[in-house]
C-alpha cells in the first residue's frame, strides 16, 4: 500500500467511524474548513457546522446502529476512492426497525491531508425498497434524483 493510500485509508476510517457513532464534530474535523460532504440521500453539506448537523440531525435522526465497512482504498494524495458496505436500522416512520444494506463507492478529493469533497455512488432505490416504501414514493424519489443528475450534466 502506498503512503498516500495508507493516509487516506486512516482518514476515511476516522471519518466513517465518527459518523457511525454520531460524533458530528469528529467527522467534520476530517474536512477542510469549507469542505463538502455530498450525501446520496440528503444532498450537499458545506463546512464544519453543516457536516456536523448532517451527522447529528439527519443521519442519526433517521437511523441507528450504523455499520460502515471500507475496502479497496486507493489514493494518489489528491484524489481517492474506496468501496464500502453500509447498513443501518431505520427510524423513519413506516420502516422503523428495518435494517437497510447497500454497497457503494466513495470518491474523495483531498487537500492538506483532509477531505475537501466527499461524494458517493450507490443505488438509492435498493435502500428505499428495503425500507418498504410504496412504489409511488420510490418512483417520486428516483425521479427527483434523476432530474438532479440531468441538471448536473448541463
Amino acid at each position: 500500500m502506498t503512503e498516500p493510500t495508507k493516509e487516506f485509508h486512516a482518514l476515511i476510517e476516522r471519518t466513517t467511524q465518527a459518523i457511525c457513532r454520531g460524533d458530528g464534530a469528529a467527522a467534520a474535523a476530517c474536512f477542510i474548513t469549507d469542505g463538502v460532504y455530498h450525501d446520496g440521500f440528503y444532498g450537499e453539506f458545506r463546512g464544519h457546522d453543516a457536516i456536523r448537523d448532517m451527522v447529528e440531525n439527519h443521519f442519526h435522526a433517521n437511523a441507528r446502529d450504523f455499520s460502515w465497512t471500507l475496502s479497496d482504498a486507493l489514493s494518489d494524495g489528491s484524489l481517492a476512492y474506496a468501496r464500502y458496505r453500509f447498513s443501518y436500522i431505520s427510524k423513519i416512520a413506516g420502516s422503523e426497525g428495518v435494517r437497510v444494506f447497500f454497497s457503494g463507492i466513495a470518491q474523495v478529493r483531498l487537500q492538506d491531508g483532509l477531505i475537501a469533497r466527499y461524494g458517493e455512488v450507490f443505488d438509492r432505490g435498493i435502500a428505499l425498497a428495503q425500507m418498504q416504501f410504496a412504489p409511488e414514493r420510490i418512483a417520486k424519489s428516483l425521479a427527483r434524483w434523476a432530474a438532479e443528475e440531468k441538471q448536473a450534466h448541463k
